[in-house]
């Protein structure tokens, strides 16, 4: 029978992989021993950093409580209507004229003219009524006043021989050319009978936009000491004494010292022309 292999082959064969296994046998004892021991060709591990990410795991989560701001009310400031006391009122067709007091201290005043922001509108025998930011107020009449009022505005029944004596009691105006004479006792009469001056005369203010600039006669009867004064319907009258008319407050402090003056000049607007009329009191 032929061989398959021939002996020198076998041993070639033998040989090589014997020198194989020893090679192989060799490097294996480098690497686990010399190599390892200076980490020859062994990569240097690297100390790597941990990557963190903010997650929100409660995407539900409600938000921190908040406390709302509490709205203070907020304070006006400018008084309230029940700081005015109504002390008197005038009234007519023609005009509305009242006296209050506020702070201790009285004033006059007009239609259109205010206290403490509070604008009078109107009145009656017994009440004003003032406006003030489109809201309306009413001031009744102190009633200790009331009587007051009532005996210089209403008109009181008595008997016509007392009326005619009553007449009579006080003076007359006199011509002194230029200048006239006024007798105190009219002034006296008129500063304690109120009525009787819108009996006599009428007045109406004059206004240029909104300001008061003076007051306009609108008949003058005759036969009374105002005829005599020589004053005239469609006069206006623009002073007092060196007082401007611009308001009912300075037309009444004229009239509440009227009793105290020893000369009167009077600067009036007549047509065009401007004009002084002087008086003396007796």
């Amino acid at each position: 029978m032929k061989a398959l292999f021939s002996p020198n082959i076998m041993r070639i064969l033998i040989l090589l992989l014997s020198v194989f296994l020893g090679v192989k046998l060799f490097w294996f004892i480098v690497e686990s021993t010399w190599l390892a021991e200076f980490d020859i060709d062994q990569k240097k591990e690297e100390k790597s950093k941990s990557l963190y990410y903010h997650v929100k795991l409660t995407p539900n989560e409600a938000p921190a409580p908040t406390h709302p701001k509490v709205k203070r009310p907020v304070k006006i400031t400018g008084g309230s209507i029940k700081d005015i006391r109504l002390l008197a009122i005038y009234h007519d067709s023609e005009i509305t004229v009242v006296t209050v007091e506020y702070k201790k201290s009285t004033k006059v005043l007009g239609t259109g003219e205010s206290i403490n922001g509070f604008i009078l509108d109107t009145a009656t025998h017994d009440f004003a009524v003032f406006k003030k930011n489109d809201k309306t107020y009413k001031i009744s009449l102190i009633k200790d006043k009331t009587k007051i009022m009532a005996k210089s505005i209403i008109p009181v029944n008595v008997s016509s021989k007392k009326n005619k004596h009553k007449k009579n009691t006080f003076g007359k105006v006199t011509d002194a050319g230029d200048y006239k004479i006024v007798d105190r006792t009219l002034l006296e009469h008129y500063a304690d009978h109120e009525k009787d001056i819108y009996k006599n005369i009428g007045i109406k203010e004059v206004k240029k936009g909104q300001d008061l600039v003076g007051f306009r006669i609108t008949f003058v009867k005759r036969g009374t000491p105002f005829a005599d004064l020589g004053i005239k319907r469609n006069d206006i009258i623009k002073s007092i004494n060196g007082q401007a008319i611009n308001s009912y407050a300075a037309a009444f402090a004229v009239y509440k010292n009227i009793k105290n003056v020893e000369n009167l000049s009077l600067v009036i607007e007549r047509g065009e022309e401007e004009m002084e009329l002087e008086y003396e009191v007796n």
